[in-house]
């Protein structure tokens, strides 16, 4: 392709022909039903007027991820999304058979984000994934995939690529959310296995299982423009926050004793090492022990269930270079209006109890 040149002519998409400058419903036939119906994924083709780069977003590769989908759906209805180049491939529910059961799995419990780059002859499993890989992936440039906390937990709107892969941190520093974390992607997973079929791949994590959440929404909407944008698909300069802060080292802080907790932190919250994060107590109030920060750090996610047994997750931390960087990006997130509403809005679902 030669950037700046027109479209010669119409591109088919799962058997429907879109023109430049069209943006057009279709559907991508992916399995039979226990009935021998046909089972397909809805999507959304839109096509600039020049030759650019195909980009595919995704939502709902875990069937119970739906705040992917509310952003999906947001853009698909937004007038302002004008592509001027390039293709885009909206997907607001990738995984149908597990949103249609508001569970994170396939019927046959594998989980579909587990088993690409699939195999035609293999489970129901990564025969699906085998169709979406072919079919979307492959005839893709990059791709950005949307996705929330698993179940009981929430996520602090953060991106997850490769830091070694340039392509990328490309579209993660572009997408704009003031967390990014180091990570190829586990064997199997979409992102890995797009990337390793050079379509650079990021995944972007926020918020709640089941829910369509207004902040994480238009967090997650922000962002895939502000990558259209970057890749020169839309006009307009991306909406970048101050600053972004990279994270190479997690750790989950898990409880040591079965009670009750009480949070002393929310998502998106700085924290320098020696901080109180959690206090455990019975049922009738009796302190247990409480639960230190180890390092100076971000709250990425944590648990919204204050129940818990020993060794289960409490608060997930990104490592921070110290305190100073810790006030640093609090100072940053606070001044982006984007993060700052998605932090106060996750910590309205959580308890917050002084630890004094």
């Amino acid at each position: 392709m030669v950037p700046g040149s027109s479209h010669s002519s119409s591109q088919t998409w799962f058997g429907k022909s879109v023109a430049p400058g069209e943006s057009v419903n279709s559907e991508l036939l992916i399995t039979e039903s226990y009935s021998s119906r046909d089972v397909g994924i809805s999507l959304r083709v839109i096509r600039g007027l020049r030759d650019g780069p195909t980009v595919f977003v995704s939502g709902a590769l875990h069937g119970d991820e739906i705040n992917g989908t509310g952003a999906i759906r947001s853009l698909i209805a937004d007038n302002d999304l004008q592509l001027t180049a390039g293709t885009v491939v909206l997907i607001p529910v990738l995984n149908v058979l597990g949103f249609e059961r508001h569970s994170r799995y396939l019927p046959d419990r594998r989980d579909l984000n587990r088993c690409f780059p699939g195999n035609a002859s293999g489970s129901m499993a990564t025969r699906m994934a085998k169709v979406i890989f072919d079919a979307i992936v492959r005839r893709c440039d990059y791709g950005v995939d949307l996705h929330t906390a698993a179940v009981r937990r929430t996520n602090y709107p953060n991106v997850r690529a490769d830091f070694r892969n340039p392509d990328c941190m490309r579209l993660a520093e572009a997408f704009g959310a003031g967390v990014i974390l180091d990570g190829k992607g586990p064997k199997g997973s979409l992102r890995r296995e797009a990337t390793l079929a050079d379509c650079p791949t990021i995944v972007v994590e926020g918020g709640e299982v089941w829910k369509v959440e207004p902040s994480i929404v238009e967090c997650m909407r922000r962002g895939v423009l502000n990558v259209l944008k970057k890749l020169e698909m839309m006009e307009g300069d991306p909406e970048l926050p101050i600053g972004q802060v990279k994270i190479r080292q997690t750790k989950w802080i898990r409880a040591e004793r079965g009670g009750f907790m009480d949070l002393h932190v929310s998502p998106g919250s700085t924290v320098t090492a020696g901080q109180p994060i959690a206090t455990n107590s019975t049922l009738v109030h009796q302190d247990q022990n409480q639960l230190l920060a180890p390092f100076d750090g971000i709250v990425i996610g944590m648990s919204t269930l204050p129940a818990v047994q020993p060794g289960e997750p409490v608060v997930h931390l990104g490592r921070l270079a110290g305190a100073k960087s810790a006030r640093r990006v609090e100072k940053h997130s606070q001044a982006d209006e984007v993060q700052r509403t998605a932090q106060e809005h996750l910590s309205t679902n959580i308890q917050i109890v002084d630890p004094n």
